[in-house]
């Protein structure tokens, strides 16, 4: 982590509230942490420090941008999965449970220019550094990688996180909130245009503006909102399958479907 320590905002009657942004994996990365009203701005520093350099380890691994990063190299077939670090194997594995968990329709060996695990690490990187937070003295965490958050605890002892879903058609409004979501991810096109690939065709598509997915982990919920952006309300029922994990998308024409686990509160 670079900078100073994150100064700490402390309400009367609430929790110390410490906000850090880091630079890596080519977006910004939020992290909120709080924790009682006693806890040492030092404390918090050095668990922001962990959970920083997991961060940068998984973007020095991963990053296809990278040329000489161990993934770059393995697409390009100068080097083989054993002689990556072994989180490469692990991330891997991962994928291919993925892969098969979402009925083909995310799937890092279709895409071009060789492997591509992009769409589980952030989430996978973002749930690693949740984990290098947890404290006796935090009450909660988000952790929110360019949208894609992974969070623990709360606002309070009793008072989960809530968080705003964005109208893919106009991206300075909420289009609904979730509750008690503990990993949630959202994958479209309003952002970046048509840049995702049908892995049963090869070429780019995306039959829904968006989809965002619930679940425990971030990581499987990062590679099924992709893929339910791809299959579009097919994928609904792919989600809807899997347990503990739910979805919702909006259609092209501005429609919203959801699972009925899928913790949206009432509009």
């Amino acid at each position: 982590m670079t900078g100073p320590a994150p100064a700490p905002t402390i309400s009367p009657k609430g929790p110390a509230h410490f906000l850090h942004r880091f630079d890596v994996m080519g977006t910004v990365v939020t992290i909120d942490v709080w924790g009682e009203p006693s806890t040492p701005t030092s404390r918090i520093s050095s668990l922001l420090e962990r959970a920083c350099l997991s961060l940068r380890d998984a973007d020095d691994v991963f990053s296809t941008w990278k040329v000489d990063s161990p993934v770059s190299r393995l697409r390009r077939g100068e080097i083989t999965v054993s002689m990556t670090p072994p989180e490469v194997a692990e991330v891997l594995d991962l994928c291919s449970a993925a892969r098969e968990l979402s009925d083909g329709w995310f799937d890092p060996w279709a895409l071009p220019g060789g492997v591509d695990p992009t769409g589980y690490v952030k989430g996978w990187a973002a749930q690693r550094a949740l984990a290098e937070l947890e404290d006796p003295s935090v009450t909660g965490v988000i952790v929110n990688a360019a949208g894609d958050i992974a969070c623990s605890g709360g606002l309070g002892r009793s008072e989960p996180f809530r968080f705003g879903i964005v109208n893919p058609f106009a991206t300075g409004e909420v289009l609904c909130v979730v509750h008690g979501a503990t990993a949630l991810a959202t994958s479209g096109i309003y952002e970046r245009g048509l840049h995702l690939v049908d892995p049963h065709t090869g070429s780019t598509a995306a039959k829904v503006a968006s989809a965002s997915v619930t679940g425990p982990d971030l990581g499987l919920a990062d590679a099924l909102a992709t893929a339910v952006a791809v299959a579009g309300e097919e994928g609904l029922t792919v989600v809807d399958a899997i347990e503990g994990y739910d979805a919702m998308i909006v259609t092209l024409d501005g429609a919203m479907r959801w699972t009925a686990g899928f913790p949206i509160e009432a509009r």
